[in-house]
């Protein structure tokens, strides 16, 4: 360019725009533009970008904490221009300012590409911690320091390290970064890398490095793979520190590999050999055994039989005798039980045992000890609407039912004459050891009740036969009996005292007064009934037929009138 003599302002003005690329001294500001270091001034550095002074940049701008500026005059570098001139005429430069926004074009390029990023952790901020991305400030929240939860980062401070940024904005200066992300992404690779030479079946050691209630993560080599409790051992774990422990090296079979989570699942029991194999052979049904209750449940309790082997005694094969009871009111943990093998099935790894089998069972025993027609003897346990349980010799109930109770009363006032708690005596009509069923009766062994087959006790008593009975008792509802002098005692209800309703007055008979009375029938329990009302039709029907008939003329009084003069 040739040199212009004497230049005026416009030239010297349109010679500043051409070395600026067009701009005024206004484009200046917000630039990054380079400069040169006209010297070193205590500890700032004077540096000359063109304008109409120089500006002053601090040397610690230069240079990374605790290191050495390095800078000296005549160096060229790079300064963001704030402001081309202030109050004092000065330009102000920053090369704070220049760095971050090098960084943010450069983070920018980065960011939309998915890279990785290099960044040195140098501050704590409430929620996690600053980076310098080689000038700019990015947030690294604490949930993305690791994956897992870190207690001291002091050893990841002022370290050069990798980091993923998450979200940025220029315009208002903010970054978010990830080293979590860099890390999970790291050890993906390492886990497909390691999952390639591993396969389903495979056994390798490993070291315990972390234990939970349900199971323990064993580091194989670079990658963890879950122990469950239950693959642990075959008999019962409760815990998985029963058998292994933090830092242990352990043996185990590679169970499962899942390619697309990329986890693995261990076994230890795996590598040993399966105690069910021959469980039929060696716990054949009926068989009696010895085993130690381990586990107390609702239902049940089981059971075990040796290691590796459990089988379940339901809670309606614990007791004969002990009903809707909780299991732990029976047997505790730990308790050594006699069993008998009820069911096997080695496929689904299950055995039915039962605890009561192993004991002899009190109904067959009660049977044994009193057959039926013993007298027995025991206290009312409960009172229902349909009977009496009366608990008897080996902890068993026997019931009487209240048509058992007693002769010529309802079932219902029978019932109401006992009480819980009231000893009484009874005969042993059936025991049924199967269904677990006693029945007995109370009213057979009172004076004058009839024996099997619907019979008195001298054999002459049966339905037609007319017989005199004295009165034992009156009752509202009606007599109570009794045929000759030791026969059988039956009743003879209110309405069949008599054909007409005046004749049906139980206060109009007295105890010991004798009657004649037709016997009608038999109850359930053989008691006879007695009727006078059917005699009394018997006889007329019988009058009937031999002195007249319904078409003679005759009246009944005179039918009945010449019956009586014939009987005298």
């Amino acid at each position: 360019m040739a040199t212009m003599p004497n230049p005026s302002r416009d030239d010297f003005a349109a010679l500043l725009d051409e070395s600026l690329g067009g701009a005024s001294d206004g484009g200046f500001e917000g630039r990054v533009v380079k400069g040169t270091v006209t010297g070193i001034e205590n500890d700032k550095a004077v540096i000359d970008v063109g304008l109409k002074s120089e500006g002053r940049v601090a040397l610690r701008e230069f240079a990374a904490p605790g290191q050495p500026h390095g800078l000296k005059v005549g160096d060229e570098v790079e300064v963001y221009v704030d402001r081309v001139e202030n109050a004092d005429g000065e330009a102000m430069l920053s090369r704070d300012r220049a760095r971050r926004e090098a960084a943010w074009d450069k983070l920018e390029n980065e960011f939309g590409e998915g890279k990785r990023v290099e960044g040195t952790i140098f501050g704590r901020v409430k929620g996690g911690f600053t980076v310098d991305l080689d000038g700019a400030v990015a947030f690294l929240p604490g949930s993305q320091v690791d994956i897992r939860p870190v207690r001291d980062v002091q050893p990841l401070m002022d370290q050069p390290q990798p980091f993923q940024i998450l979200k940025m904005d220029r315009r208002r200066g903010n970054i978010v970064v990830s080293r979590r992300a860099v890390l999970e992404e790291t050890r993906a690779e390492q886990r497909s890398g390691l999952i390639q030479n591993l396969a389903e079946g495979q056994v390798i050691e490993g070291v315990v490095k972390n234990i939970t209630d349900y199971g323990a993560f064993v580091d194989l080599g670079g990658i963890d793979g879950l122990l469950h409790v239950t693959d642990m051992s075959y008999k019962r774990v409760n815990h998985p520190s029963e058998v292994i422990n933090i830092g242990d090296t352990v043996k185990v079979q590679i169970v499962r590999i899942n390619q697309d989570t990329q986890r693995i699942s261990l076994g230890m029991k795996q590598l040993e050999s399966d105690p069910w194999e021959n469980v039929e052979k060696n716990y054949p049904v009926g068989a009696k055994l010895k085993g130690t209750v381990t586990n107390i449940t609702e239902y049940g309790a089981f059971v075990e039989l040796e290691p590796g082997i459990e089988g379940l005694v339901h809670v309606s094969e614990m007791s004969w005798t002990k009903k809707n009871v909780h299991p732990g009111k029976i047997v505790s943990t730990s308790q050594e039980v006699e069993v008998i093998v009820l069911e096997v099935d080695s496929a689904k790894r299950r055995i039915s045992l039962g605890l009561k089998q192993a004991q002899s069972n009190p109904w067959g025993d009660f049977a044994e000890k009193h057959p039926i027609g013993s007298v027995v003897e025991g206290e009312v346990k409960n009172a229902t609407e349909f009977g009496l349980f009366i608990g008897l010799d080996g902890d068993v109930d026997g019931m009487v039912h209240m048509s058992d109770i007693a002769w010529g009363i309802s079932g219902e006032d029978a019932l109401a004459l006992h009480r819980k708690g009231e000893q009484i005596k009874a005969v042993v009509l059936d025991v049924d050891v199967e269904k677990e069923r006693i029945s007995l009766g109370m009213k057979q062994l009172e004076k004058g009740a009839p024996a099997a087959g619907g019979v008195s006790a001298d054999g002459a008593l049966k339905r037609g036969d007319v017989v005199t009975v004295t009165v034992l008792e009156v009752r509202d509802g009606g007599l109570e009996v009794q045929a000759g002098d030791d026969g059988a005692t039956g009743f003879v209800k209110r309405s069949d005292l008599g054909r007409d309703r005046d004749e049906q007055r139980p206060d109009r008979f007295q105890v010991g007064q004798k009657l004649d009375a037709m016997v009608t029938g038999f109850d359930r329990s053989k008691k006879p009934n007695f009727s006078v009302k059917a005699r009394q039709l018997a006889e007329e029907k019988e009058a009937v037929e031999q002195y007249g008939s319904s078409d003679a003329g005759a009246s009944l009084g005179d039918i009945l009138g010449a019956a009586l003069k014939k009987g005298a």
